[in-house]
């Protein structure tokens, strides 16, 4: 994760349904399902003026340490999720081995 997102907190915005971060009033944010006890990530995304400053990255990273954290089971259906736990193989523990696509992470 880029250093300059290390502080910057992680809100569960629950009205919107999203794990969000603000920078400077930019967000980025990964939208999501309930399916009963587990969660399905379904779309990132930052405002423009965060692109390529790896603001999606630090999102996705701190949504898996809070769903790590509070024992959720997640099934990533946003490529971008899909993508990053591909490249970061460790994360694979918290995906439900029920996902449909979990043999190819």
């Amino acid at each position: 994760m880029n250093a300059a997102y290390t502080d910057v907190p992680l809100v569960r915005n629950e009205d919107k349904r999203r794990f969000e971060i603000e920078i400077d009033g930019q967000f980025a944010f990964i939208d999501y399902k309930e399916m009963h006890k587990d969660i399905a990530l379904v779309h990132t995304e930052t405002d423009p003026e965060l692109a390529g400053k790896g603001a999606a990255a630090a999102v996705v990273e701190k949504t898996l340490h809070y769903l790590d954290d509070h024992n959720i089971i997640l099934h990533p259906y946003c490529p971008y999720v899909f993508g990053f736990i591909k490249r970061n193989p460790e994360w694979k523990r918290i995906v439900s081995p029920k996902f449909d696509g979990y043999e190819k992470l």
